[in-house]
């Protein structure tokens, strides 16, 4: 599956997301703090596209974001943080414990 990630966020809230034929079939939600860091707080994917790899594009599309936008991720969601723990280099954008 073509996997066209969309994004939209409304004052510091938003996801990124995927659709097919007009639903929403995987989306992870993040909250855009003042201090430049993005925690990603939740991932889901509809159960019947479940290990297609969706959600791990939408995870690695967020660090893509981050770079981009000279910004910080908080990997909150258990999926996120599995996948940061699982691929070292998302590490050069996650914020840590001060």
């Amino acid at each position: 599956m073509k996997k066209d990630i969309q994004q939209k966020e409304d004052d510091g809230k938003g996801m990124f997301y995927i659709e097919k034929d007009g639903d929403i079939i995987a989306e992870l939600t993040y909250t855009l703090q003042d201090n430049k860091i993005m925690t990603l707080d939740h991932t889901e994917t509809n159960p019947k596209f479940e290990g297609e790899g969706l959600a791990s594009s939408l995870v690695k599309h967020s660090v893509e974001y981050a770079k981009e936008k000279d910004i910080l991720i908080d990997p909150l969601c258990r999926y996120a943080a599995a996948q940061f723990e699982r691929h070292e280099e998302y590490r050069e954008v996650q914020a840590t414990e001060e």
